[in-house]
């Protein structure tokens, strides 16, 4: 049996970059969350800073992730992304999950 895959991405929005980053990523929910093999694709906002995102999503096994990486919106996004924001991504995979 394969593991889950669980991918947190942090994204601070680059000086002047807040709206045109949230609109990307607005855009990545839907088509992500129809995805065979998404189980979670959720975008958080820190309250603390307008200009911090977290993407949090979980994929069934590594071949839904790769899946994932090669989509027409993904590929958006990263042609994008380094304009309008820092990013940081982990892949983790379970210890202790339920």
């Amino acid at each position: 049996m394969s593991a889950q895959v669980k991918v947190m991405a942090i994204l601070n929005a680059r000086q002047g970059k807040v709206d045109a980053l949230r609109t990307l990523l607005e855009g990545l929910v839907t088509a992500s969350r129809a995805e065979p093999g998404n189980l979670r694709y959720d975008l958080w906002a820190d309250p603390s800073d307008e200009g911090r995102f977290v993407l949090d999503e979980l994929y069934i096994d590594s071949v839904a992730n790769t899946s994932h990486r090669v989509t027409p919106h993904f590929q958006h996004y990263l042609s994008t992304i380094n304009d309008l924001a820092e990013r940081t991504a982990v892949v983790l995979a379970p210890v202790d999950v339920r």
